[in-house]
């Protein structure tokens, strides 16, 4: 198959907002794709290389890319063996041979090709293949059931992997997808609760209640004396987390996989930032003395698999109960997550006091009879956590991507100086944004400028916008020293002119114990 098949159908992707129109393509090019190119061609419909993140930057990516090819002529195949080239080029003279591996792969591309890989290589695809999109297209396109896509993606960690599975094995080879202790499967996930009492009512009374955590996701697996360790993403990191390994190994099981998070706490037994959590989950482990000093506290909440049982099917009311009879031995500070099983109201809502006045984010509800549902941000488990809203000045626009092409998407934040200076920037954000809005962006944007970049626009400091965020971090890369953390837009605010704006100071206000 023809690498410009592919960008074609992420074009087509891209270009309409129809789910079903999305699957049906990417199901016809699914259908087309030979055995060895199954999985390569999900993973670029995904976003991703199928070998992971690269390592390359946007201006090694375009110093690479000189004339183009005037006719598509590489194939699949070519793509991704010069991508696992990449992946596997270290030591002595790696640069030089992964500049010649680019430059060869980049020249051997058409104009509409390179920009794909570029977007690609980068992180910066994004055409509405999401991941539910793309299990439903393997489905329509191995012609088995979607439930047994899903479920063998959970079990196997990966779509890209499950999607060659199905085209060549069919309903038999999903069926034979089960747990694997030393392989991770897809994290249950939580979707956001509205309020305590929504998610209360919504669920019912057969519920647990316990703490979110401002913290890394982990996946434990073990298996005798071996004990291994994954983040949220399914990047092992077992190496740089030792304590974390100890604390499981002394359990008194021979195999377990558990779920949990794991955070840094200060000597008061309050949360530490999460930059400082983070530290400790480089590619290569701590990156410093500094970092490695930082120690991890585990807090378990579920397992999925117990001395040769497992657990996915059982109703988490059993999970607990195995989860609880292997940590009631635990002699060292309690790995369980705080909560309240089948809280009354008043209960609950002391969970979520508790958990905010020790420093975290807010509590996740959970219903008693629900399966793991691994990958799928359903009802069954809901977080609920306060939401800071702040009155920002919007001093820069960049072009957006593939669906976003021609408007002027991502945004970039500044709050006001206290002090009279130019407005401090303190983030960048493209989410919450509805159709219309981009429009009205990218027709009143110009009208602001300031100046025009190849990016997109600096504009004057006249616009107020109202977002929402889930607090801030420490930040080295914006000159107040911080950042926003998932900021999204609700609206602008017209009302307000931009010495009206929130302060950096009310940003660093949301920092932990600020």
């Amino acid at each position: 198959m023809l690498f410009a098949e592919v960008v074609a159908a992420s074009a087509a992707v891209a270009a309409t907002r129809s789910r079903t129109a999305k699957s049906a393509a990417i199901a016809q090019l699914l259908r087309a794709s030979g055995p060895g190119e199954v999985e390569p061609v999900a993973a670029w419909l995904a976003g991703e290389p199928r070998q992971g993140r690269l390592g390359l930057g946007w201006r090694t990516l375009t110093k690479s890319a000189h004339a183009a090819a005037a006719e598509p002529q590489l194939s699949v195949g070519a793509v991704d063996a010069a991508l696992t080239e990449l992946a596997g080029t270290q030591g002595a003279g790696s640069v030089a041979r992964r500049d010649a591996v680019l430059a060869g792969l980049l020249g051997a591309a058409t104009a509409e090709e390179q920009r794909f890989l570029i977007r690609l290589l980068t992180g910066e695809l994004r055409q509405g293949a999401l991941e539910g999109v793309l299990l439903d297209a393997v489905a329509a396109a191995a012609e088995v059931p979607a439930p047994a896509v899903r479920r063998a993606a959970m079990l196997a960690g990966s779509v890209p992997a499950t999607a060659a599975t199905a085209l060549t094995g069919g309903a038999a080879a999903l069926a034979a997808e089960t747990l694997r202790v030393g392989r991770p499967v897809r994290p249950m996930l939580a979707s956001p609760g509205s309020s305590l009492d929504a998610a209360l009512a919504d669920l019912g009374t057969g519920v647990t209640v316990e703490y979110k955590l401002d913290g890394a996701r982990i996946q434990v697996h073990r298996d005798g004396d071996t004990v291994r360790v994954w983040t949220r993403t399914l990047r092992e990191v077992t190496d740089g987390v030792p304590e974390l390994v100890e604390r499981v190994r002394a359990l008194p099981c021979r195999t377990a996989v558990l779920d949990g998070e794991t955070l840094a706490l200060d000597d008061d037994g309050r949360p530490r930032a999460f930059q400082d959590t983070m530290s400790r989950f480089g590619s290569d482990g701590p990156g410093s003395d500094e970092d490695a000093a930082v120690l991890l506290s585990p807090f378990l909440f579920d397992v999925l698999h117990l001395d040769g049982r497992d657990l996915l099917d059982e109703p988490l009311a059993v999970r607990l109960d195995a989860l609880a009879g292997l940590l009631a031995a635990d002699e060292h500070a309690p790995l369980r997550m705080p909560g309240v099983r089948s809280p009354t109201p008043d209960e609950a809502t002391a969970v979520l006091e508790a958990a905010l006045d020790a420093g975290h984010e807010g509590v996740v509800v959970k219903a008693l009879d629900a399966p793991y549902a691994a990958g799928r941000r359903g009802r069954a488990w809901q977080k609920v956590k306060p939401v800071h809203t702040l009155d920002l000045v919007v001093v820069g626009a960049e072009w957006g991507y593939g669906r976003r092409t021609g408007s002027l998407s991502n945004i970039h934040l500044a709050a006001r100086d206290p002090g009279g200076g130019p407005p401090v920037m303190v983030g960048k954000t493209f989410k919450g944004m509805t159709d219309e809005l981009l429009a009205w962006q990218t027709a009143t944007f110009p009208q602001h400028a300031a100046g025009e970049e190849p990016w997109g626009l600096t504009l004057r400091p006249e616009l107020v916008v109202e977002v929402a965020v889930d607090g801030a971090q420490r930040s080295t890369r914006y000159p107040g020293g911080v950042a926003l953390r998932f900021a999204r837009v609700l609206r602008y605010r017209p009302d307000k002119t931009a010495a009206e704006a929130d302060t950096v100071e009310a940003v660093r206000a949301l920092l932990p114990g600020g």
